[in-house]
């Protein structure tokens, strides 16, 4: 297999693996900061109704807060809505005269930033009961249309980065021949095309967490269509439509107008060339729109800076994809100067890119600590690494480009000779050799010139190249490509990873909540101990859950929903982590259930609540779970 074609596999191997591994439930920018009720709160008195308010601004459904009463009964008095004209805040009413009892509040928003998000948490009116309801949270993303999603989210970056790449090699390199990329740039347009309207469908089931079989559903359309990602994705299919007549036009004035000894095109008119960058960034804009850009801090810049990290992303990995493009496929002689003024447009891309990305990354942690104590943190060192070892790469092409032959004289790669044609008339194939960062244009400019046309035996080469450095430049290239190309998907990733800073500033938002919230732990943990009516639950109720001293009330349920009374109930708290216990509740008989009111737990952290049931004699089970105690 060529270099060439082995660069295409490995890269698209590469794709492959990011994309499946990539495909999960994507973390969100906004968290819940409060819900009233609170989380484990027991009331004397029925609420009116459900109120959540989260970090940053979500949008929400009829639906997106279900109150489930014990009996799983849905106990809402109408739709979910906006409290107050707050976009951060949301609020259901309740049905009046709610009996006593635990109810579960199932919860699904979209975050500011385009990514759904979704969790339960449950309160009580009375005193907790048993419930029917699950209080554990559905996923954010069904596995099927969130992988779905996401391959047509990769699709479209590597599409937009070849249109517009593409189209800025034709109007700012100006080679002799545009017709080896009209390929390119039409791939392109219609794979943008065909992954924004994919995009569009898949959107309804992805924020909803429901499967691909509702893909047509009209509601779930009607709801994306009206959606700010939705506008953002119509948008895009506008300017698609836009540079489609661009393009086309484009083309047919570029086809005969060359000028020079070398055969180049005139350079374009100054409209051509706004017209372009006009399209160009309003395409940058639908992504930067319905992204982390678009949520948190400094916003107005945060947007700027994404549209022209993307934009530089296009200009230099799309370039790149249309000079190989040109020297591969064009039997037009490629001009030194064509190859000096990609060298000097991939300089500008790396440099923007190098600026924007530092200010996203300052954005996106906010602190040290983020670095490593966060998702988005660990996969940006993994990132920095990989962009380490692609200067590296073009290091090493700088220092060979420099020994090779005068980049002045016109580029070609050589054509295949038919038998006979030309005595011993072969010639490397050197594919895939084009720097990118900084010397980008100056090592595919060596390489192809390297690699010209033989000269008859008359005719003296201009230059003897040895093939040791023919043969370094080539591995150096390449490693250029594959890092670059590894660079581009971890930055999709990062895309879709809350950022470090929303990710600590969620947990600090979480454990304030839950501080100023909980004035009740309930814990239902189910038992069996292998004898006929020997299964059951206990029902485990920890006021207030915090350091000091609390009050546990245990209650035995029977496998027929009733309260069932046991021989004995033993409870026990161990914090392994500070080797602190076993401490014994010390629970006795209530009559009905059994309770302590003087539980000192000392310091907060995650413990181990080991709860034994005694069924008669000789039979019992000892079943373990973990509870934070806050301060």
């Amino acid at each position: 297999m060529s270099a060439p074609r082995r660069a295409v596999a490995l890269v698209a191997l590469l794709g492959t693996l990011f994309l499946l591994g990539g495909a999960g439930s994507v973390s969100a920018h906004s968290a819940v900061r409060e819900t009233t009720p609170g989380e484990g709160t027991v009331l004397k008195s029925a609420p009116k109704q459900v109120t959540m308010t989260f970090t940053e601004s979500v949008g929400i459904t009829d639906d997106s807060l279900r109150v489930l009463s014990p009996e799983n009964r849905r106990v809402n008095a109408g739709d979910t809505e906006h409290a107050s004209g707050r976009s951060d805040s949301v609020r259901v009413p309740l049905d009046d005269g709610l009996a006593d009892g635990t109810y579960t509040v199932a919860w699904r928003v979209v975050s500011a930033d385009s990514h759904p998000i979704s969790g339960a948490f449950t309160f009580s009116i009375g005193r907790p009961s048993e419930t029917t309801a699950s209080v554990s949270a559905e996923p954010a993303v069904n596995p099927a249309s969130g992988a779905l999603y996401d391959i047509a989210r990769y699709a479209a970056y590597a599409a937009v980065a070849l249109l517009i790449g593409a189209a800025t090699f034709v109007l700012v390199c100006r080679p002799a021949s545009a017709e080896p990329l009209r390929g390119l740039v039409r791939a392109g347009w219609w794979v943008l095309v065909a992954t924004t309207a994919a995009l569009l469908l898949f959107r309804g089931p992805y924020e909803r967490g429901t499967g691909p079989s509702t893909l047509l559903d009209p509601e779930l359309v009607e709801n994306t269509l009206t959606s700010r990602p939705g506008w953002a994705l119509l948008a895009r299919l506008a300017l698609l439509a836009g540079a489609a007549v661009f393009l086309v036009r484009l083309g047919r004035g570029a086809a005969a107008e060359t000028e020079g000894p070398e055969k180049e095109q005139v350079r374009p008119k100054p409209v051509v060339l706004a017209v372009g960058g006009v399209l160009a960034v309003g395409l940058a804009g639908t992504w930067a729109a319905a992204e982390h850009a678009s949520a948190g801090i400094q916003v107005p810049l945060a947007m700027t800076s994404s549209m022209l990290h993307l934009l530089a992303m296009a200009v230099w990995l799309g370039g790149l994809a249309a000079l190989l493009t040109t020297l591969h496929r064009s039997e037009t002689l490629l001009s030194a100067a064509s190859v000096a003024r990609f060298s000097r447009l991939a300089f500008a891309s790396v440099a923007v890119l190098v600026l924007t990305g530092v200010y996203q990354s300052w954005r996106g942690l906010g602190s040290w600590d983020a670095v490593f104590d966060t998702s988005y943190g660990r996969i940006l060192v993994v990132k920095v690494c990989a962009v380490v070892l692609l200067l590296a790469a073009a290091g090493f092409s700088r220092r060979w480009t420099g020994r090779l032959t005068d980049a002045e004289e016109p580029l070609r790669v050589p054509v295949l000779e038919t038998v006979g044609a030309r005595a011993g008339g072969g010639a490397d194939s050197g594919a895939g050799e084009s720097s990118s960062s900084g010397g980008a244009g100056e090592s595919a400019s060596a390489a192809a010139g390297d690699e010209s046309d033989e000269k008859p035996e008359n005719e003296s080469e201009p230059t003897s190249v040895p093939g040791a450095r023919r043969g370094a430049l080539r591995r150096s290239v390449l490693a250029e490509v594959v890092v670059g190309v590894v660079v581009l998907v971890i930055t999709t990733v990062l895309t879709g990873t809350q950022p470090g800073r929303a990710e600590i500033e969620t947990a600090a938002a979480e454990e304030t909540a839950a501080a100023g919230q909980r004035t009740a732990s309930t814990t239902l943990i189910p038992f069996d101990v292998g004898t006929p009516g020997g299964q059951g639950k206990v029902q485990i109720v920890l006021e207030p859950g915090r350091v000091g001293e609390n009050t546990v009330e245990a209650v035995v349920i029977g496998p027929d929903g009733g309260i069932a009374t046991v021989p004995e109930i033993r409870l026990s708290f161990t914090l392994a982590s500070q080797k602190i216990g076993p401490i014994d509740a010390g629970l006795t008989n209530k009559g009905g259930y059994w309770g302590t009111s003087s539980l000192n737990l000392p310091i907060p952290g995650t413990w181990t609540m080991k709860v034994t049931i005694r069924t008669s004699d000789i039979d019992q089970v000892s079943e373990s779970r973990r509870v934070k105690i806050l301060r």
